[in-house]
């Protein structure tokens, strides 16, 4: 898929003042109905995308990310769930348990999430017509296909950016306005072999999960271990040189 689509998708929602209310009835709603995820790969897919961004994100602005979690847009309209959610300047309540503390309100956090991501398991999920219209509808500003085996589009991976007319796919991978990137990673995660889509920053650089982290660290920690012996043993053989010339060095 090359070219932008050039669909007509209505601008992002503006709720009403009654929705805009501070705690507005929410009793009917509900926040979910227990369906499993569909298949072991986007179980694990989800994690990868979520984990490392709280393990690893060099970002200094609270953020909310998270898979299959509900996004209710207007107080009696069904829900939008993506696989993964990604919002920037929001923070979810300490507690989880009330009703309007379960998914993310649009109207609880001021805004929609700035990315939503699909992984595309079959045909059947509408991915490139219904949440293409939806996620345009409620204002995400960037929403990405990750299709690993190209059962709905031409590429591996799309993302397209909300402008005033709709989503136009981009030339790039590239999610500016959040400072990230994505890229499709061929390793190993959770004991099963890439490809998997993975957060980089726009250099690039991945996002590392926290076990990457943990490696990284240790063996940082090693080699400055190493390079501190190498000091050590140096110092000691310039020692042992000058009191052989007969120099004996000042403590």
């Amino acid at each position: 898929m090359t070219e932008a689509v050039a669909e007509k998708v209505p601008n992002p929602i503006e709720l009403d003042p009654v929705e805009l209310a501070p705690r507005p009835d929410i009793s009917h709603i509900e926040t979910e109905d227990d369906t499993p995820v569909d298949n072991i790969f986007s179980a694990k897919q989800q994690r990868l995308l979520v984990e490392p961004l709280y393990s690893s994100l060099p970002i200094d602005t609270p953020f909310l990310a998270d898979a299959n979690v509900g996004i209710f847009y207007q107080l009696h309209s069904p829900p939008i769930v993506p696989d993964m959610l990604l919002s920037l300047e929001v923070e979810a309540n300490d507690d989880w348990w009330p009703k309007e503390n379960r998914s993310y309100f649009v109207w609880e956090f001021g805004k929609p999430p700035d990315v939503v991501i699909e992984v595309v398991s079959n045909k059947k999920g509408g991915e490139l017509a219904r949440k293409l219209r939806d996620y345009a509808r409620i204002g995400a500003r960037y929403y990405v296909i990750f299709d690993p085996q190209m059962a709905i589009q031409k590429t591996v991976l799309a993302v397209y950016e909300l402008h005033v007319r709709g989503y136009r796919l981009r030339p790039d991978h590239l999610l500016p306005e959040v400072e990230l990137s994505l890229t499709v990673w061929d390793g190993s995660y959770e004991g099963g072999r890439g490809p998997w889509l993975r957060w980089c920053d726009l250099n690039g650089v991945l996002v590392l999960t926290g076990a990457e982290q943990a490696t990284y660290e240790r063996q940082r920690a090693e080699q400055e271990r190493q390079r501190a012996e190498q000091e050590r043993q140096r110092a000691e053989r310039l020692l042992a040189q000058l009191r052989a010339a007969g120099i004996e060095p000042e403590a």
